[in-house]
């Protein structure tokens, strides 16, 4: 934008400069200090604020293995789901003791959670991330 001589780029130009800017310039505007986006530092404090939450099938499954977590471990839960919220993670496998759990992290809800019985086969699929607490 040129001041001096009273011209102003139109919303279109100026569009065409943040669209082709260079590739490092971008992220530059995107990520604060310690490298965070703005997704992550959200996933971050929503996690921090509201907990983690688990879906229908996860409960169930819960339940009906008779699975107990203790307030010991559910801490343990959040602060692996917050370690992959920090690495921009958006579907962790998050391993307390002899637990799995499959976390979505921008949704801050534990999808499926196993015992060691049912980890035998060691596969997990759908997920971009591991965190072992």
């Amino acid at each position: 934008m040129d001041i001096q001589k009273n011209s102003f780029l139109s919303i279109e130009q100026l569009a065409n400069q943040v669209i082709n800017a260079p590739k490092e310039e971008k992220a530059k505007k995107t990520t604060t200090a310690d490298g965070l986006s703005f997704g992550q530092i959200l996933s971050q404090k929503n996690l921090e604020e509201n907990g983690l939450k688990f879906s229908k099938h996860a409960s169930f499954r819960l339940a009906d293995r008779g699975i107990q977590i203790s307030a010991d471990q559910m801490n343990r839960l959040e602060g692996g789901a917050r370690k992959a919220a920090e690495k921009g993670i958006k579907d962790s496998l998050v391993l307390v003791d002899d637990m799995a759990f499959i976390v979505n992290i921008p949704n801050q809800t534990v999808v499926t959670a196993m015992d060691s019985t049912e980890t035998i086969e060691n596969v997990f699929t759908h997920i971009n991330g591991a965190v072992i607490m």
